[in-house]
């Protein structure tokens, strides 16, 4: 049986504007001005410039809810949207976040890319056929940014027969890769990195000559070709009773591979056929004279009006309609109108509120970390979480963490990213709360002063921190290691 029941319901719904602020927040610096230009393509009624000797006219709060509210009779609004002057927004606004007037533009690094040093190498290749090029150019396109041969020959096969329809055999490629693992940098075309290691020391060993081979390159080819595993995972002691050898021969060789690059394509200037990424700060503190000034970084977010052209647009409608009834087409000409230039005037309105959102934010973590951006000394960092610059911005939670999420402040003692100001907190032996940023640094000058060739374990750690007055679980003091990218104590061991 069907039946029919009124409820009331309390619901929050974000509105596109919220919606896009949001977004807004979460962008960093570095690519606004991808997403303004995508805005500006999107939207013919913005506009990109200054609107010179005019007043910045603002909505307000009770005006936008009664725009939203009331179903104005087209003429009346026009009335009305005429004497607002609405193509006086602009981003531009009396109260200025920055004071950078630097050139605008991101500097990209303009270079030949890893593989074009490929491409030049296999033009000198010495072939007869001209499926060896094929098989070449197949395979240095299968190489990745750091110089290894990711996929299986089998797949190359594969690649070859689809793409350019030439049916190869698997031992004419194995020849091919032989060959272009002669290409330089050494190490180039390798499977994993035992092979990529074992290619440098062999050419370094030819390269010498017979002659010159010392022990130590002779014991180095055997740990990678035979005991690459005890060598990977350090198991010293076991590499010598193997190979028969003392500490210091075995010594010798290590310090021999150590010399190698497990990443060949590293060196390269255009490795991975991409820009060099450049870090762009949101932020900027100066220390001048004892007094933290903080600035918004605006580079790269050009001033934004609504276009011109719309209000003519909207004058000569006024002026042609005045004394008659719109037509239809009349009506819905103007509407589009009215749509692009409030939707032009609510992403104007979001830049706005970008900036005044990221500016209190930032503010606020220089008040509450007022000590480190002095000194730069972060034993100085306060414990601190995203609801501590919640409560005292009045802002949600979730907003201070778009905000905090990739972006970046510049400062006298680096360019640091704002998550790195966040942490918990923990309680010393003395009762105080102290950062867990600052355990951390000192678990990380505990195992930098630490004797490599007897390597503190976790226990050990959690014994010497204690003694500096900080009392944590050893699963803890792993928990911090770990997060500090520090590996266990074997394979921190050194001979």
């Amino acid at each position: 049986m069907l039946k029919q029941n009124l409820s009331q319901k309390m619901m929050q719904k974000l509105s596109p504007q919220q919606i896009q602020l949001m977004k807004l927040l979460q962008i960093p610096t570095s690519t606004l001005d991808q997403r303004i230009k995508e805005e500006l393509e999107a939207n013919p009624a913005l506009d990109e410039g200054e609107v010179e000797n005019q007043e910045v006219f603002d909505l307000t709060e009770e005006e936008y809810e009664k725009n939203d509210q009331e179903d104005y009779e087209l003429d009346d609004y026009l009335k009305e949207y005429m004497e607002d002057d609405p193509i006086t927004y602009k981003t531009k606004s009396s109260e200025d976040f920055s004071t950078d007037n630097e050139q605008k533009a991101i500097p990209i690094a303009v270079e030949s890319s890893f593989h074009d040093h490929l491409t030049d190498q296999v033009g000198m290749m010495q072939y007869d056929d001209e499926r060896v090029l094929k098989i070449a150019m197949q395979v240095i396109g299968s190489i990745d940014n750091d110089g290894y041969l990711r996929r299986e020959n089998i797949a190359i096969k594969d690649d070859l027969l689809f793409a350019q329809n030439i049916d190869v055999e698997e031992e004419e490629i194995e020849d091919v890769i032989l060959m272009v693992q002669k290409f330089e940098p050494q190490g180039l075309g390798a499977r994993n990195l035992q092979e990529c290691l074992l290619i440098q020391m062999e050419s370094k060993i030819d390269f010498e000559g017979e002659k010159t081979r010392r022990r130590s390159q002779q014991l180095a080819v055997k740990i990678l070709k035979n005991h690459f595993e005890e060598f990977s995972k350090k198991h010293y002691t076991k590499l010598q009773k193997n190979l028969f050898i003392s500490e210091s021969e075995l010594r010798d060789a290590i310090n021999e591979i150590l010399k190698l690059n497990p990443k060949p394509a590293s060196n390269f200037a255009g490795a991975g056929q991409r820009s060099q990424q450049y870090i762009v700060p949101d932020f900027i503190i100066h220390n001048r004279d004892g007094e933290l000034d903080l600035t918004l970084n605006n580079r790269n977010a050009p001033d934004l009006r609504v276009n011109d052209h719309y209000q003519e647009m909207l004058r000569s409608y006024n002026t042609t309609t005045e004394g008659r009834r719109s037509t239809k087409k009349e009506k819905e000409a103007v509407m589009f109108i009215k749509q692009k230039i409030d939707s032009a005037k609510w992403f104007i309105d979001a830049i706005k509120q970008r900036q005044a959102t990221l500016y209190n934010t930032m503010y606020s973590i220089m008040q509450f970390q007022y000590d480190f951006f002095m000194t730069g000394d972060e034993k100085r960092l306060k414990p601190m979480i995203l609801k501590d610059i919640s409560e005292v911005t009045g802002l949600d939670i979730s907003t201070i963490s778009r905000v905090a999420n990739s972006k970046f402040v510049q400062t006298e003692f680096g360019t640091k990213k704002l998550k790195k100001f966040f942490s918990e907190s923990l309680q010393a032996q003395d009762g105080t709360l102290v950062s867990t940023l600052e355990v951390k640094n000192i678990l990380g000058d505990i195992i930098d002063a630490e004797d490599k060739r007897k390597p503190h374990s976790d226990e050990k750690l959690k014994v010497l921190l204690e003694k500096r007055g900080y009392s944590i679980a050893r699963r803890t003091v792993a928990k911090y290691r770990e997060q500090l990218n520090i590996p266990v104590a074997r394979l921190r061991k050194e001979l």
